[in-house]
């Protein structure tokens, strides 16, 4: 580029805009000119037309041909068909929330309150209570979590000092019809 010192004061306080402008502009200026046939975005409009048909008539044809047990090793579409072909989870997958168990069948949980302090969503209350065994210092009374706050972020998860708490279920099907039945109590989330 040329000295722009002919085009602006160099300390004035407008200076950084000043010189984005000039390059936006510089920029704009070296594009090539679209002829006519160009502007109709008619040759872009035709290529995606014609690529999704390919993948559309290329998809139906195997899927029809797999109802009638044909061509059954060649696959039809890159989507998975969910209901009888569920997709491969990760094992990093984060997913519903669990309690572990002692071999007593107690919640493996101290009551130490780390993942209800560490939460950015305050979706998990816990209710400390003192434990009947002597070696356990407390347990929680109750353990309240919200999945409709929950945002999978698995910081409760990673701060647990016990292990008590997992997103190992492999459960992805939380959908429910009420507020209320997204808040999972101690009895629940110890279910699975």
């Amino acid at each position: 580029m040329e000295n722009l010192d002919k085009y602006f004061d160099p300390k004035g306080p407008f200076a950084a805009l000043r010189v984005s402008q000039m390059k936006r502009s510089w920029k704009q200026s070296n594009r090539r000119e679209l002829n006519w046939w160009e502007n109709t975005y008619l040759p872009m409009l035709i290529s995606g037309i014609y690529l999704t048909s390919k993948h559309f008539f290329y998809n139906v044809t195997f899927h029809i041909l797999h109802l009638f047990g044909i061509a059954k090793g060649t696959k039809g579409a890159v989507t998975y068909q969910y209901p009888e072909m569920p997709r491969p989870l990760s094992s990093r997958l984060r997913t519903r929330h669990r309690l572990t168990k002692r071999e007593d069948g107690s919640p493996r949980c101290v009551a130490c309150m780390m993942c209800e302090t560490v939460c950015p969503a305050r979706c998990i209350e816990i209710t400390a209570a003192e434990h009947p065994d002597p070696n356990i210092e407390k347990y929680p009374s109750e353990f309240i979590l919200d999945l409709g706050k929950c945002v999978y972020c698995g910081f409760c998860v990673e701060v647990c000092p016990e292990d008590a708490i997992r997103m190992d279920t492999g459960n992805l099907k939380i959908a429910e019809y009420s507020r209320d039945s997204m808040i999972y109590d101690k009895k629940r989330l110890m279910e699975e």
